[in-house]
């Protein structure tokens, strides 16, 4: 069938079909000029006047011209200054710059912190109303990439569309039954209940409770029974399958959710008139050993629910980071030592005794761990690498029970035994050891070791009665009421005949635990080894060692580890202390540091970082030009630090050309 319309139709169709080819034609031809790179985002950095990470203001009087004192001694002047056609010198003002194109900037590190800072543009012909933008910056460091929060910029149409699809989702939310009572005939259960039990109907009207079981007793049925039986179960199923379609009717209706976390701006572009310019700044601790970060820029174009271009990654952005660790100095320091030549260490073990015997007995109670546990540090002093093990003093103790003459030659035939044990052991050992070594020994030398191996000296010693850990024992003992303990210290401070006291003590309520408990503790043996260092002629001599404590600090200094550092370094007041409280802002003390220093180029330059922070530019340019007079490294180190690199460009400091 034929249809003809009418002329108006005709252009109505026209103009419309005209104005659907211009609005598609727009996109296509913005996607085209992607494509072709001709239009791109673009990272860059802003210029000194735009950055809002200026560290180093400069004061509000500017003085162009400074009168210094050069490395030496001469005068000289520094000025902000042109030569003119004439060739005269003439001060001047330069502008900063209002576009970068450097693809670099140096960045420097205060307290452990850096701050980037970039700008990322969208021209204008990347701008479409029915678009949203999203722009991914990555940072990459020390071989590790980090996603930083992305830049949204969403078109006012693409806007409008998912509002448009909240509000239907909104709608489908609305339409799903939250009040229960609604499936319920509730006309038909009153009638019901009317008809059949009027004795609870009539409670419609009463306050009175009706229980569960009033209300079965009277019909036979519960009235959760009943109200279901009233129920409008279809509508009810019908209801639940519409709830549990939530998560699936959101993504139907709103095909782009609006982002509201983790994202750095989220902003809706009602015109595409102009360039859109973010200026972004990210803040990062810094690392061991972090020198550099590269910055670059990716993301996509979307229109709707779909991807429609992948925005390429551009040329990264590199920041280089200067750290006022930098200046540390790593030289080692080493501190003065005497060292003897005789050393001296001790051991105790309680090696169980039968009563009133002395023999030992490895098996006895604890014996073979106690046993163990010595023969293991006289294997670990014959094997040591430094020392020799000249002899073993072992001196055995008895407890109070019985008179003080039997337990001081009871503790010393104790320390006899002991002693023949050890020996026996230390002889073996060295049997043992001169065997796996491959010696050879003739019938001439009975089996003596060589000479290098000498023998190992026992003596024992009888210790007598443990009064002194008696002492200690009891003051710690838990179970010992405060009363026990007044009595005991009473009679020790009465009774300086050990025997006399020992019967008194006999005499208390507290005895049976102290002599169950207690007195078994104190027979212990103690040995005493004694040993000289392995080549060593002379009873003293003085060296040098490296200082552990003080290069650990100069370790958490370069770690940017600066809190750690000051409280390592703080007792040697030297240049790193200086420089670690120069990181905290701390100028006042490290100033009064350096006032006690050696004036070298390091000392210079920190002098003039902290000049620089006081305001003081006359002082700061000149122990800037002494710094580097003497060391011209500084010059390139200028650059990095905002303080120096401030002067630098205040005053127009080119001393690499001077």
């Amino acid at each position: 069938m034929l249809h003809i319309c009418g002329m108006k139709s005709v252009r109505h169709i026209c103009l419309l079909a005209v104005t659907i080819a211009a609005v598609a034609c727009g996109p296509q031809r913005k996607i085209g000029q992607l494509k072709s790179g001709e239009v791109q985002a673009r990272l860059s950095l802003p210029s000194e006047s735009q950055s809002s990470l200026r560290e180093i203001r400069l004061p509000d009087t500017v003085r162009d011209t400074l009168q210094v004192v050069d490395f030496e001694g001469h005068d000289m002047l520094i000025m902000n200054a042109i030569r003119d056609e004439d060739g005269e010198m003439v001060a001047t003002d330069r502008l900063s710059a209002a576009v970068v194109t450097a693809r670099f900037r140096n960045v420097a590190e205060r307290h452990g912190r850096v701050g980037l800072e970039f700008q990322v543009t969208v021209p204008k012909e990347m701008q479409d109303s029915r678009w949203q933008l999203r722009l991914d910056p990555d940072m990459f460091m020390l071989g590790d990439s980090v996603r930083l929060d992305p830049i949204i910029i969403t078109g006012r149409d693409y806007r409008k569309a998912q509002l448009r699809g909240y509000e239907h989702y909104r709608r489908f939310l609305n339409s799903i039954i939250t009040d229960s009572t609604r499936f319920i005939n509730k006309a038909a259960l009153e009638i019901f209940i009317e008809r059949n039990i009027p004795e609870v109907y009539a409670f419609r009207n009463d306050s009175t409770f009706v229980s569960d079981e009033e209300f079965e007793s009277a019909y036979g049925v519960t009235e959760r029974e009943a109200i279901d039986h009233y129920t409008f179960l279809i509508l009810k199923r019908w209801n639940s399958r519409r709830a549990g379609r939530r998560d699936i009717m959101f993504h139907r209706y709103v095909k782009s959710p609006i982002v509201t976390e983790g994202i750095r701006l989220d902003t809706v572009v009602t015109s595409d008139n102009g360039d859109f310019i973010y200026n972004y700044v990210q803040t990062i601790d810094t690392r061991p050993k972090l020198r550099r970060v590269d910055i670059v820029l990716s993301g996509d174009i979307r229109e709707q629910d779909k991807r429609i271009y992948g925005i390429p990654r551009s040329e990264p952005l590199s920041f280089y980071i200067s750290s006022i660790s930098g200046l540390a100095d790593r030289s080692e320091r080493y501190l003065k030592r005497i060292v003897s030549r005789k050393v001296e260490a001790n051991t105790a073990c309680y090696i169980e005794f039968p009563l009133g015997k002395w023999s030992v007995d490895p098996e006895l109670g604890n014996n073979p761990e106690e046993i163990g546990r010595i023969k293991a540090n006289i294997r670990d002093l014959v094997l040591n690498e430094t020392f020799d093990l000249d002899s073993i003093c072992v001196e055995a103790y008895a407890s109070p029970e019985g008179s003080v003459k039997s337990n001081e030659s009871l503790s010393a035939r104790r320390a006899g035994a002991a002693s023949e044990y050890f020996a026996l052991y230390a002889d073996r050992l060295r049997d043992s050891l001169e065997m796996n070594k491959g010696v050879q020994l003739s019938l001439g030398d009975a089996g003596a070791p060589p000479e290098d191996s000498p023998a190992i000296s026992f003596k024992g010693r009888s210790g007598g009665e443990n009064w002194l850990m008696l002492d200690a024992l009891v003051d710690d003992d838990s179970e010992l009421s405060d009363n026990a303990k007044r009595e005991y210290d009473n009679i020790r401070a009465t009774y300086s005949d050990p025997d006399i006291r020992e019967r008194a003590i006999s005499r208390t309520s507290s005895y049976r635990h102290l002599r169950e408990k207690l007195y078994p503790r104190l027979r212990i043996v103690k040995f005493n080894f004694f040993l000289h260092r392995k080549g060593m002629v002379k009873d003293t001599i003085h060296t040098t060692e490296l200082d552990t404590v003080y290069m650990r600090g100069v370790s958490c200094l370069r770690d940017h580890d600066y809190e750690t550092a000051i409280k390592l370094l703080q007792p040697y007041k030297d240049f790193n202390t200086a420089v670690a409280c120069v990181a905290l802002d701390r100028n006042s003390t490290a100033m009064e540091i350096l006032s006690g220093l050696e004036k070298t180029a390091a000392v210079d330059y920190l002098y003039a970082i902290l000049y620089a922070r006081d305001g003081d530019d006359r002082n700061a340019v000149q122990h800037y030009i002494h710094a580097c007079a003497a060391e011209p490294s500084y010059i390139h180190r200028g650059n990095l630090d905002p303080e120096i690199s401030a002067l630098i460009r205040k005053y127009d400091l080119r001393l690499d050309n001077s």
